[in-house]
């Protein structure tokens, strides 16, 4: 097996991965927003059409949101990649043996004697110079730019999948054993998110999945105890 094999390449990569990230990120948002919600409502109440209507509105309202939330964020990226591009080609019709010259440069400072540099430069340059001057300036591949649309729909339909979760681990259960099962149905879905958000950034999964079983144990407990305090008092 060679050293590479295994590893990611190819065209398409850089929107598989936005997917992959919108997806996961989706999911959590719906298990830990979605969650919180129910656990409060079930700490005031053991009503199911409470709690059904509770889990509902918020699976559907967040779902929108962060579908919203990621088509904006993702078309903006986009269109800021468009205009570097369209910058990029003019400036290469306009000054062409200053791009090459830049060009060079860049990548001397990557290691290569001034001889090579050039000669790469220019052959990349008959090549294709749009694209040699758009990865080694810019990071940025042409053909395959960020769709906004996937990544919109990834992150609702994740999000969806996500907040199902806490919502069955609420309402299947007697009533007595509702906010534990969802606690430890809800956290181990945690700490199985945070560990394949990690392994698709490439940082440790055991800290990822700590920091979120964490944060969301201290998510639900807060709105259980708000939830708990309002229904003894009588306020819901």
């Amino acid at each position: 097996m060679s050293a590479h094999e295994g590893e990611p390449h190819g065209a398409g990569l850089g929107q598989r991965l936005n997917w992959l990230r919108a997806g996961v990120l989706g999911a959590n948002d719906g298990i830990v927003s979605v969650a919180s919600l129910v656990v409060g409502v079930a700490g005031a109440t053991t009503d199911n059409a409470a709690l059904l209507t509770a889990g509902l509105a918020g699976l559907v309202g967040g779902a929108i949101s962060m579908a919203l939330g990621e088509y904006v964020s993702v078309s903006s990226q986009r269109d800021s990649e468009r205009a570097l591009i369209s910058k990029e080609r003019e400036e290469l019709r306009t000054m062409p043996e200053t791009e090459l010259a830049e060009l060079t440069t860049l990548y001397r400072e990557r290691g290569l004697s001034e001889e090579t540099a050039r000669t790469v430069a220019e052959e990349l340059t008959a090549h294709d110079a749009l694209a040699a001057h758009l990865e080694v300036e810019l990071g940025i591949d042409q053909d395959d730019l960020v769709n906004p649309w996937h990544a919109a729909l990834s992150s609702a339909v994740a999000f969806t999948l996500g907040a199902l979760l806490p919502l069955l681990a609420i309402l299947l259960p007697p009533p007595a054993w509702r906010v534990p099962v969802t606690f430890v149905v809800v956290l181990f879905a945690l700490a199985v998110t945070g560990t394949v958000a990690a392994k698709i950034g490439g940082s440790p999964p055991v800290r990822a999945a700590v920091r979120l079983v964490i944060g969301g144990g201290l998510a639900l407990f807060a709105t259980w105890l708000i939830g708990t305090l309002l229904g003894t008092t009588g306020v819901v």
